[in-house]
């Protein structure tokens, strides 16, 4: 199942701080709307810490991105992964948890703390995060240079880049140069309310894959229905995906649309399930098949990945579902 092309992924390198709660009211205390993705300083990030450290706790290297190129390092993709850490604790568990992964770290190190995410993860099992960027915010178009983008035959880059457009337009404009293809994720409705302007002409102009949830999805077109919002992607790019949780996944390239399950999964925790999805999905691109079965490995992966806590799944879990997705591509 290994594949000779490599992939790129760009993004902000976290430590996700896995938190249950126990009652959904301890997320207005700290005033973090549920379900959404909230920047805060490290102030706020040591309070949440402090306020959460009674409850069930996991450790997991984090961010969108990251994620994503994990899944497809699982899957046996060949695969790199660009983002700044800092020189501290935080900052080493990330980069080792890329080299056990047979990810090559491309990591550039700050004297900031490393970006951690608490995420928040209420009893229905929705997630809300309170993100301390910290080092991974610093990684500037200054920092990247072609030789990043030599010998990958894909860049997947992550919507919570977008605050720092030089940055994004610097690597989109380097992996196009390189003759990358594209992949991008929104990663959440209020980044893309808040660059909506920007993430379009982007798109327009470089991204060849764009992954939307519903509400995503909705905030880049301003259409409620997935289908339609669909429809409007595709005219900016080559691929699009739009993804509809337990209603599974749609896709549209060159006027045609593909409908997409899911497998059966009991939900604890839906954080890294768009993640995962990219990877499924881009490792099945990435290995020629159908465009149909490349989203039923992404809902394998998502499927799985929100039947634990966090992004991460154990060995025994990946070698059932690197059998899942070799039956597919049988």
């Amino acid at each position: 199942m290994n594949t000779n092309k490599k992939i790129l992924g760009l993004g902000n390198a976290l430590v996700d701080i896995m938190t249950q709660l126990e009652q959904e009211s301890l997320l207005a205390t700290f005033g973090l709307p549920k379900g959404s993705m909230q920047l805060v300083d490290k102030k706020k990030s040591d309070e949440v810490i402090a306020g959460t450290k009674h409850l069930k706790t996991s450790l997991a290297a984090g961010g969108s991105a990251a994620n994503t190129i994990h899944g497809l390092a699982k899957l046996g993709a060949s695969c790199g992964f660009i983002g700044k850490i800092g020189k501290d604790e935080f900052g080493q568990y990330f980069s080792k948890d890329m080299i056990n992964s047979g990810i090559q770290p491309l990591l550039i190190e700050s004297e900031t703390e490393s970006g951690r995410a608490v995420a928040l993860v209420s009893p229905d099992s929705e997630r809300t995060f309170a993100t301390y960027l910290g080092a991974s915010i610093e990684l500037s178009d200054t920092d990247l240079n072609p030789e990043n983008f030599k010998g990958f035959a894909f860049l997947h880059i992550e919507g919570y880049l977008v605050q720092n457009h030089a940055l994004i337009e610097k690597a989109l404009q380097l992996a196009h140069q390189e003759g990358l293809q594209i992949a991008l994720d929104l990663a959440s409705y209020n980044v893309v309310e808040e660059n909506l302007e920007f993430l379009r002409n982007m798109s327009k102009k470089y991204v060849n894959i764009l992954f939307a949830n519903e509400e995503e999805a909705r905030a880049f077109t301003g259409e409620s229905d997935p289908e339609k919002a669909l429809d409007l992607i595709a005219e900016l790019v080559d691929i699009a995906v739009v993804k509809v949780g337990k209603n599974g996944s749609y896709i549209k390239k060159d006027g045609i649309k593909y409908k997409v399950g899911v497998i059966n999964a009991q939900s604890k925790d839906t954080t890294g399930a768009g993640d995962l999805y990219a990877g499924g999905f881009l490792f099945g691109l990435l290995n020629g098949t159908t465009l149909q079965q490349a989203g039923e490995i992404g809902a394998i992966l998502s499927g799985n990945v929100i039947e634990v806590l966090g992004a991460k799944m154990d060995e025994d879990r990946w070698i059932s579902i690197r059998a899942e997705v070799a039956k597919i591509m049988a």
